[in-house]
Formats: structure tokens, sequence, C-alpha cells
């Protein structure tokens, strides 16, 4: 049997494939397309599943979708939201999802609709390798609810109880995040990775922005939040109540940013841990599964793990929309099939694109790019690469199946010694192009993370931060409060970034690596070689590692690296989508 899972035409669209009960493929569309965030149909994604899998079309039993439209458009509509600012009015068609699967997939078989929290829900529960479990699952907004409560047992999830749009913890963060100047949708990292460098003096204020009667119960005072807006989220009465002005987008950022940022925070971990504690009398489960984007906060899923009223976390490692397609083929397989999936937790996200050295060689000799080959000898590419390392450089890695999520885990990351001082600020300004405040993450030797870092688990997908507290001086991958967001490796799931790991540990006894996504700021992580090879060029990056050749910038030509910056700016082209969307607005994109 095999399920198509989609999530499409908000953010983040993605597609992923279910093959007789297993993942075995899931991509989302930005990486092919190089639109960040692209919300489109993921077309692109789809055929590359179907191709990689050997399939035609026709081949596919049921294709599953991860919210309803109908129930979202009925949501848009009450909300009176003006849509001006958008001469194009599709969105006032609940039907365009399942004719965009019919007339531009040209699917002519089964097309199930799930509700988008339940798909949510799904993408973390059917995943986890529980059998039962509490569920929450927080995010801006799916058709009606904002967040929801539930308990699964075996392949049913019952979600008892809801909070409603324009109630909304993620928006809440958002529409604060939108105050301080950042992009809604991503700039929300920004203000968790900034709080550490506040203080928590708009606390008291922040609680005065909406109610929390019980665990279950959240309400925002609408006097401070206006989200029909195509520019911002919060009315005028939002800067008096903080006696704090907005900040301009790409201004100097000030303390008392980062006051507010801690701020946020603070306050998000308060409503989190009650609602968890909530959840908890409640359904009397000793499994947590939370989904969502609020559930990206790995700050806040530390708390949760300290508050201890669980003995299992799991987060789904893709938890934001995109993860949505995974949950509503779960969901799908469990309607046809009449049983899980899977009752085995997901180890890895590996579930993309992948390119043989064969494809790498006919492209870098195509484009007649200097490069050392060591597909003879891959250990000796291993202890290169330490070499590099060690000598200070910055390495672009790209090996086997891209990563399925946000994070950069091994496949598509750029890499650098974390015990250097430099590091971080060279990262940020030369090889990321983003703010210098932005910390970096760790990658460390599973088998060794109980000597460096106060972790209680494994963290294979960087989802929660913890304490250093490590014998090594380890500036570049800890935060200003002492703590870093690790990803452990294990052997098992990527032997090869383990191995290069391992191979710097026996030269200088550090297992840890910097680990940071292969992209620069505003571009998507690298999908392809020749991806690979233009933010290479592109970036402050000393050598890139693509499959197992080594490619040193200082040999290569100046006209490849002017090149690669051309095609970095370049204005993508239209095609038979519609490419605009809203910058700003969180709701109704």
């Amino acid at each position: 049997m095999n399920i198509i899972g989609i999530s499409a035409n908000f953010h983040d669209s993605s597609c992923c494939l279910m093959q007789s009960g297993e993942l075995v493929g899931a991509v989302s569309e930005e990486r092919f397309s190089r639109i960040k965030n692209d919300a489109r149909l993921p077309l692109r994604a789809f055929h590359h599943l179907l191709k990689t899998a050997g399939l035609s079309i026709t081949d596919i039993d049921c294709i599953a979708y991860y919210e309803d439209p109908f129930e979202k458009l009925s949501r848009q509509l009450a909300s009176n939201h003006n849509n001006a600012f958008d001469t194009n009015l599709d969105w006032l068609d609940p039907h365009k999802p399942f004719r965009q699967i019919r007339e531009v997939m040209g699917y002519e078989g089964e097309i199930k609709f799930y509700d988008h929290h339940l798909s949510h829900a799904a993408g973390s529960y059917f995943f986890s390798g529980f059998n039962d479990a509490a569920i929450l699952t927080s995010d801006g907004v799916g058709e009606w609810a904002t967040t929801t409560f539930g308990h699964a047992s075996d392949k049913t999830i019952n979600l008892f109880r809801e909070i409603r749009y324009p109630n909304s913890v993620g928006l809440l963060y958002s529409t604060i995040t939108n105050f301080l100047g950042f992009k809604v949708l991503s700039g929300e990292y920004k203000v968790m990775g900034l709080a550490p460098y506040g203080k928590p003096n708009y606390v008291t204020q922040l609680r005065e922005l909406f109610s929390m009667p019980t665990p279950f119960e959240f309400k925002l005072d609408m006097n401070y939040f206006d989200l029909n807006q195509t520019n911002r989220m919060y009315t005028e009465a939002l800067a008096p109540i903080l006696k704090l002005n907005p900040r301009v987008p790409e201004s100097a950022i000030e303390q008392k940013h980062k006051d507010l940022a801690r701020s946020l925070q603070v306050v998000l971990e308060e409503i989190l841990l009650a609602q968890v504690a909530g959840i908890k009398e409640k359904t009397g489960s000793n499994n947590l599964c939370m989904s969502g984007g609020v559930a990206l906060n790995c700050v806040a899923n530390r708390a949760i793990r300290k508050q201890g009223l669980f003995e299992n976390i799991y987060v789904a490692p893709a938890s934001g929309d995109a993860g949505s397609a995974l949950g509503a083929a779960a969901l799908a397989h469990i309607d046809l099939a009449g049983e899980r999936h899977s009752y085995q937790t997901q180890e890895h996200m590996y579930l993309g694109p992948e390119y043989s050295d064969d494809d790498i060689y006919d492209l870098l000799a195509s484009l007649e790019v200097p490069f050392f080959d060591f597909r003879e000898d891959q250990a000796k590419l291993l202890e290169s690469v330490v070499d590099h390392i060690t000598d200070g450089k910055v390495i672009g890695w790209f090996q086997g199946r891209m990563e399925f999520g946000p994070r950069g885990l091994g496949a598509r990351s750029i890499l650098a010694d974390p015990r250097s001082p430099h590091m971080r600020d060279q990262l940020n300004l030369s090889v990321k192009k983003r703010e210098a405040f932005r910390p970096f993450a760790p990658a460390i030797l599973e088998e060794h993370m109980a000597e460096h870092l106060d972790l209680a688990t494994t963290s294979p997908f960087m989802l929660e931060t913890c304490g250093v507290k490590s014998k090594l001086n380890l500036p570049a991958i800890t935060h200003v409060d002492g703590s870093c967001r690790p990803q452990t490796v294990s052997k098992k799931t990527n032997p090869k970034f383990h191995a290069l790991i391992d191979a710097f540990y026996q030269r200088t006894q550090c297992p840890i690596l910097i680990n940071t996504s292969f992209n620069v700021r505003g571009e998507p992580v690298v999908c392809s070689p020749l991806d690979a090879l233009r933010c290479f060029g592109n970036s402050g990056i000393d050598i890139l590692v693509v499959g197992n050749f080594l490619i040193d910038r200082k040999q290569l030509p100046e006209l490849f690296i002017t090149m690669a910056e051309r095609e970095s700016i370049r204005i993508k082209p239209s095609d038979f989508f519609k490419t605009t969307r809203s910058e700003a607005v969180y709701t109704f994109i």
C-alpha cells in the first residue's frame, strides 16, 4: 500500500511517502524550488518521491491532506480577514487543495482530509513508539484550534479539549516576535536565541496580555492584538503597556529588546508548564507527545523535561506544518489498513534526496571545479577534513540522504571546531550572514554525551537545550547562559558523520563539532550538489566535502565565485504557481 501525505498552502509545504507501512521518504518543497518556506503545492517533492520509489501515480492508493480547507475558510470568513492586499482571491476556494491534487498532480484515486491538529498529533504519537501517551499540540492556528489536549492509546487519538482562535499561545509568541522586528514564521528562533541575553523585566506586562484561569483555557486580550493586518499583528495599545516602541527591522538590538525576548520566554514556559501539568493530571499517562510550531521551542522543552511529570517525552522532529504530512499519512494508513503503520520510534530523519559519487563527479567535471578525489580512501578523507577543522577552517558537509525538518543533522551541515573562541562570530558574520547573537549547536558522539552535557537522554534532533558541563573550553557552542542545543550522533543512524566526529575526537580528545544547517540567511538548506556549490561559492565556507570529494575554496576560479554570488541573488522565475505571499501575517497566508 502506497500513501502520500501532503502539507501545503500555508507555509513549508511538504510531501511524504509511506510504503507498506514504512516511511520511505519525506521532503519539503522549498528544498527543490529554493524559495524559503515555499507554501505551494509540493509538486517537485511529489515527483521526487515517486521517482525514487519507482512508482507511477497510478500506484498511489491514497493521498492524505493535513487539514480541512472548509473549516479553515469558515474561520477566515468569520474573522473578517482583510485580504485586499492580495488580488488573487483563491483563498476563498476551499476546493483548491482537492482540485490541485486532481488537476495539477493528475491523481484520480482516493483523497482523505484530516484536521490540522489531529495531523500534528499523529505526526508525533504514531512515530514515537509509544502505545499510550498524553498529547499536547500548540501552534499559531489550524482550522480553528490553536492548542489541543489529548490522550492516545494504541491506534486511537482522542483530542478531548481545544483552545480556539484567536486565543493562541503561538500567536502571542509570534506577535512579540513581530514587535521585536523579526520575521514571523522564522524569527521566533531568533527571539528564543536572544532571550538569554536579557532580564525578565517585562514579565508583568506580558501577563496582562492574556488570561489563563485553568490549564485548558487561554484567552488573549484583543485590545493588544490585531491579527487581520498585513504588516503587523498588534494594535497601538501594545507599545504603551510595554512602555517600549516596536523595533524597526534590521535596526540595532538594544538591551530592552533582549529583556523583552527573555520575558516572553519566561511567560511561554509558565504557560506550557501549567498545560503539561494539567494534561498529566487528566490523562495519567507516563508518556508525552508534543507537536506544533510551539514544540520547536527547545528551551521550553527542556523546562518541561525538568518538570519531571513524564517518564518519556517525544517531540516530533518536524513539529511545524511540514511534519503534518507525516501525521496525515499515518492516519490514512490506519483508515485503510485498520492498524498503525509502526510501533517503533522514528530514529532518524534522513528521508530526502541523495546523490551518488558518480552524480557528483559528473557535476564537478562538467563545471571544471578542481577537487580531491577520495573515493578509494574514505578514511583519508576524514583525516583530511579533521586537518582542516583543527586548522580553523569551516567545512561544508554534504553526505547521504537529506534531513527532513528544520535542522541540518549531519547530512547537509556546516561544521567547525567548537573550541575556537572566534568561530561563532566568524560563522555568523561571514558564513551564515546572520545576527551575531545567534548560537550554534554541538554535534556530539552519543557515547560521550554524559561527560560534557547535562543531558538526561539522547537528543538526535536538536529539540532540547541542556547545560554544558565539559572540562573542555567550548566557547563556540556554549550560549551566554551556559546552555547549548545538542545533537547526539549515533553510529547506527549516521555512520559517516559519527566517523568524522570520532576522527576529530581521536586527534583532539574533543568528541564535539559545531553543526549548523548548510545554508545562508534567507535561503533554504541545500538539497543538491549544485545547491551546495552555489552556497559554498557565496559564503565564507573554506572547504566543501560533497560525497567523497573535497574542494578547497582557495582553488576555485574567481569566475566561479562571481557566478555563485550572482546565482544567490537572482530573481526566482515565476511558474505555474502563485509565488507571492504575506510576509508578516501569521494566520491567513
